[in-house]
């Protein structure tokens, strides 16, 4: 071949490398749209210059509506600065700029938007300029970025300084939550390395009822129905599952069954359950300062709780040592308590609370634990998030006692997966196993109208 065939040869090959690959068009659709999205902002120097500029005006960074001057104000401040520089702005441009400053000033920076639209379930800042969102039970990037480490920074002070939490080099982890109550983790370097971490988990601003469940899937009405007979009855019952399973948000509609003349405590590591009952008591923990001292933990406000005459004990989530506490509350006259774990089957569940157990530092038999569980616990509801990103109650199972060394349980409903449809959308249903619950007695004598036939199973 001559020489001149080969070089025109290696520039058609060349001319293909260098033309832009089809976009595939699928799953990662939106990631990519994201990704298109994201420029590098060409006034980045002008909003920090009028941002400082602002601070100066205003005298400190506003936190709240009820601290800052109103929107109106803060507009005509910014329009008056824009007024004096003399870069030609278009007013779109002009516009978007003011909209940028008031989410920084008033709000949380970049993420503002991401937190007002209710569709975004989780919102989780990887490093600066990589921020990824939760919409519909799928990951995306989203279309927004910080504009430094620092910027990063800022925001997680303005979220963790109004509740009297701190973050730095020696203390680089923290748990707080947004007024609206969503929870918030901020992790920093050095053990972020990228740089600044965020992880929002947002709740509604108002709490999901029994009816949306049925309505998103995660549960039949008979399964609703039994759940409400069961927290009126005073089971004490534990919601199981992985994380972004929803157990927070169950726990919240379990809790809505709860009568009206009870006194309820609620305990917590960032307060985030919204109960809608009036004759509630909120209970948070409290980190260490800055001299490692001063720590209030799980166990130690389960502890309290005890003393404080609840007629229902709420714990938003069991990790540790305070899992003792509980089954011993559940054992003395604390019936009706509710709690959730991180667990991946009901049966999972008891060996993870087992282990709990053991780590309160009790050197108890490994079947005395058993028994502690077994007549504590009464229903354990696990919870899954399914591959298309739908949630499922996937078993309603009861603690029956020992047999032996073993705890026996029995399942009352189960969600059977079927197939997935041509949008990848699981299809399955929910099935009642044909097994009437031992408690349905004790719920059937306190005159709680709840029929056997509930439990028959169909095909």
């Amino acid at each position: 071949m001559s020489l001149l065939k080969r070089l025109q040869g290696k520039e058609e090959k060349q001319e293909l490398l260098s033309q832009p690959k089809k976009q595939k068009i699928g799953a990662n659709q939106k990631t990519i749209a994201a990704k298109e999205m994201i420029m590098e902002d060409p006034f980045k120097e002008l909003k920090q210059k009028i941002h400082d500029q602002l601070l100066e005006e205003l005298g400190s960074e506003p936190m709240s509506d009820e601290s800052a001057e109103n929107e109106d104000e803060i507009r005509k401040l910014i329009e008056s600065i824009l007024a004096g520089i003399e870069e030609p702005l278009t007013r779109q441009q002009k516009e978007s700029i003011i909209h940028d400053l008031i989410a920084e000033i008033r709000g949380f920076g970049p993420i503002d938007a991401l937190l007002k639209d209710d569709e975004i379930s989780e919102i989780m800042v990887n490093h600066a300029k990589q921020v990824y969102v939760e919409r519909r039970g799928k990951l995306e990037l989203a279309p927004v970025q910080f504009r430094d480490d620092a910027h990063v920074m800022r925001v997680i002070e303005k979220i963790v300084s109004p509740l009297g939490r701190r973050i730095d080099e020696s203390s680089p982890m923290v748990d707080a939550r947004l007024p609206d109550g969503s929870r918030v983790n901020a992790i920093i370097p050095p053990l972020a390395i990228k740089g600044p971490c965020i992880t929002i988990r947002k709740f509604s601003k108002d709490p999901l009822q029994i009816e949306d469940l049925i309505r998103f899937g995660t549960l039949t009405e008979e399964m609703a129905k039994f759940l409400e007979a069961a927290v009126k009855a005073r089971l004490n019952i534990i919601v199981s599952g992985g994380t972004g399973s929803g157990k927070t948000t169950t726990l919240n509609v379990l809790s809505s069954f709860i009568p009206a003349d009870e006194r309820i405590v609620t305990i917590e590591d960032a307060a985030e359950l919204q109960l809608r009952q009036d004759h509630v008591v909120t209970l948070e923990t409290r980190p260490a300062n800055i001299e490692g001292k001063g720590a209030i933990t799980m166990r130690d406000l389960v502890r309290n709780s005890l003393r404080m005459r609840p007629d229902r004990i709420v714990v938003g989530e069991v990790r540790s040592g305070e899992a003792l506490d509980m089954l011993q509350a559940m054992n003395t006259g604390h019936d009706g308590s509710l709690t959730t774990g991180h667990a991946n089957s009901p049966r999972d569940m008891l060996a993870r609370l087992e282990t709990m157990v053991l780590m309160a530092g009790m050197d108890l038999p490994v079947r005395a634990i058993r028994e502690q569980i077994a007549s504590a616990l009464d229903l354990i509801v696990h919870q899954n998030r399914m591959k298309d990103g739908s949630r499922k109650i996937t078993h309603i199972t009861e603690v029956l006692g020992m047999e032996g060394d073993i705890i026996t349980l029995q399942d009352i409903f189960v969600y059977k997966q079927l197939g997935k449809d041509e949008n990848e959308r699981l299809i399955g249903r929910f099935q009642p196993t044909g097994i009437v619950p031992k408690s349905l007695e004790k719920i059937q004598s306190l005159g709680i109208p709840i029929h056997p036939e509930l439990f028959q199973y169909r095909l």
